[in-house]
């Protein structure tokens, strides 16, 4: 019975990622660009590389590329932070493009959210931390 809650677990997980990337599509962007400004978003418009690829999971590489990409385009510009670290700012044409082109997903995700009520909120992010631990702990077993 497990191994079938399991495959529908990872069901939807896939249909989720498709809803979000064809999101990206519609709105003309690579996955990566949405990700990462996304958090960039998330993070009041500035963040360090590193919480880019902590927050998404994404690459270093596909990350430093999608960021040249981004400065280029005159859309984000990099400042140094303390050390080694990079900080990743939108522009004023970032902000913009992020207006456009990031923040209907929030729109849409405060939707879903207002939808639902606080106990159903709280639950389903007390399971998605169990999920993850768990995940995080039984991989360590493999890797």
């Amino acid at each position: 019975m497990h191994y079938l809650e399991a495959e529908q677990y990872t069901h939807l997980a896939g249909e989720i990622n498709s809803l979000y990337h064809e999101a990206a599509v519609k709105m003309g962007i690579s996955d990566s660009v949405q990700n990462i400004l996304y958090v960039i978003c998330e993070k009041e418009g500035q963040c360090l590389q590193s919480e880019i690829s902590k927050m998404t999971g994404i690459s270093r590489q596909t990350i430093n590329s999608a960021i040249r990409k981004l400065e280029k385009e005159g859309i984000v510009y990099l400042k140094q932070g303390n050390g080694r670290n990079t900080i990743i700012c939108l522009s004023e044409k970032g902000e913009k493009f992020a207006l456009e082109k990031i923040h209907p997903l929030y729109e849409i995700e405060n939707k879903i959210w207002n939808e639902w009520t606080h106990d159903e909120r709280q639950q389903y992010l007390a399971l998605t931390k169990k999920y993850r631990d768990g995940l995080k702990k039984y991989l360590k077993t493999i890797l």
